[in-house]
């Protein structure tokens, strides 16, 4: 994903592979590994509190979808149209069944069949490495290559040299939108990948050190020429995979890279990229989670919703775009229920010597000229309009009512407007000879009506410490 954003910015302003495109490539890494880092340190990682599991959980399933698929090219031998959009990929790979390479096919999905045959009988043995060596030793010994396998071929070998970004105040100004996206897009990627297995491994990820760790990732980066990087969702699964489990596995692999890089290169010629691609859409499409969905659907069907949201969105408009809609369907959800809260009616249950709703306590006596009437929620702006509509709709079918006891446990905060609001509907209804109190008002809120002169006006009447307490005053 980060690849493609940095192909889609930096190519408006240079020609792809060009001295000057690499030289704003590597002055790009250092942007967003300067962004990244600040953002770590400020700690705004807060920025993914947004990210609810039900959307985690969605863009995680379709974009292993989308990276699995993308591998289909490789997989068949044929070079598919539609790399980021699923539709276009299987509609071409129908429309081309006749170019399939069956003996690329043929490693493709024997690779995927000892792939899932040592993760389930011998996990111990690392499958991937089995079918890399067994598959790169077939196309050696049979000259596959010459039959039509793509294979690897030539790697460069060698570390690369310490070099400076070429720093340009121009340069920078025109990097920074991409910069901005790349960090955003690219922190969001990693969190979410990072979640998902945080999940299933029952462990906590923190953000802000996600973002300092990408952060100084991409600015140690951009001195040995490397293009900007997060945590990727195909690598990370692969990683999962083979069993690792701590930041261990990431320095025993880069140590092998470098080893690798300066004395085998050559080892790899042979690889077939098919088996490349069958360790790929293994490793995800392990991390398409059907059981989440329907266990957010049995217990509450919004936020299946909000996952079936996230999953179609990000198939249909992108991996950059779907974990946005995601996060917006679920902000959009959270203010439609705050904006409607749960209210109650309340009895007295003798048995137990408390007040209940109504509704669920049957047995729950009132009083014929009291209200006790409960919020649920914070009261602000926007949902104070919906909880005096749903009083006075209980009041004028009750004429009998003098007193109305408006229980605060459930709320614990208020904004200025609903405190002016709740002033007036208490002074209008005592015109009309029926007195608002207030009863288990928490501190909070209890400071916010001191300010506003609420002691001096109501006296007693918002200070019942229980329910009880109101209905006997």
């Amino acid at each position: 994903m980060v690849s493609l954003l940095v192909l889609s910015g930096v190519s408006t302003l240079a020609e792809p592979g060009s001295g000057e495109y690499i030289s704003l490539v590597l002055l790009l890494s250092l942007m967003v590994g300067v962004i990244q880092l600040l953002m770590g340190l400020l700690k705004l990682g807060f920025v993914v509190n947004f990210l609810s599991h039900a959307v985690i959980s969605g863009f995680t399933s379709a974009a292993a979808l989308i990276i699995g698929l993308s591998q289909l090219k490789n997989l068949i031998g044929v070079d598919l149209a539609g790399q980021k959009n699923i539709f276009i990929i299987l509609s071409d790979a129908v429309m081309r069944i006749s170019e399939i390479n069956w003996i690329t096919f043929a490693i493709g999905i024997g690779s995927i069949a000892l792939l899932v045959f040592f993760k389930k009988k011998v996990p111990r043995i690392p499958g991937p490495l089995v079918v890399v060596v067994l598959s790169a030793l077939l196309v050696y010994f049979f000259n596959l290559e010459e039959r039509g396998v793509s294979i690897i071929g030539n790697v460069p070998d060698g570390l690369p040299a310490l070099s400076l970004p070429a720093f340009s105040v121009d340069s920078m100004m025109a990097l920074l939108p991409i910069a901005l996206t790349i960090s955003f897009v690219g922190f969001m990627e990693s969190i979410a990948v990072a979640k998902a297995i945080a999940s299933k491994e029952k462990y906590k990820v923190e953000s802000n050190r996600e973002l300092t760790g990408l952060g100084a990732a991409n600015i140690v980066g951009s001195f040995f020429s490397a293009s900007p990087v997060t945590g990727g969702f195909s690598r990370t699964a692969v990683n999962y995979q083979a069993g690792a489990k701590s930041g261990l596995a990431s320095i025993i692999t880069a140590v092998l890279i470098m080893i690798t890089l300066l004395f085998f290169t050559g080892w790899f010629y042979y690889l077939p990229n098919a088996v490349l691609a069958a360790i790929i859409m293994v490793a995800v499409f392990g991390l398409i989670d059907v059981k989440e969905a329907k266990h957010l659907f049995r217990i509450k069907k919004a936020d299946g919703w909000v996952l079936v949201i996230t999953f179609v969105a990000t198939l249909v408009t992108g991996i950059e775009s779907g974990i946005l809609i995601g996060a917006g369907a679920a902000i959009l959800l959270f203010v439609w229920n705050s904006a409607y809260p749960h209210t109650a009616v309340l009895g007295y249950v003798e048995k137990e010597g408390v007040y209940r709703n109504v509704d669920r306590y049957p047995e729950a006596l009132e009083e014929t000229d009291t209200l006790i009437f409960r919020m649920d929620a914070s009261l602000y702006f926007a949902n104070f309009a919906f909880v005096e509509e749903r009083m006075r709709k209980i009041l004028g079918e009750r004429p009998q009512v003098t007193k109305v006891i408006l229980d605060f446990s459930g709320v614990n905060r208020m904004d200025a407007v609903a405190v002016d609001e709740l002033e007036k509907v208490i002074d209008e209804f005592e015109e009309a000879d029926v007195h608002i109190h207030l009863a288990q008002v928490k501190g909070p809120v209890r400071d916010l009506l001191e300010r506003a002169g609420w002691e001096e006006k109501y006296g007693d009447r918002i200070r019942h410490m229980e329910v009880k307490e109101a209905v006997s005053y």
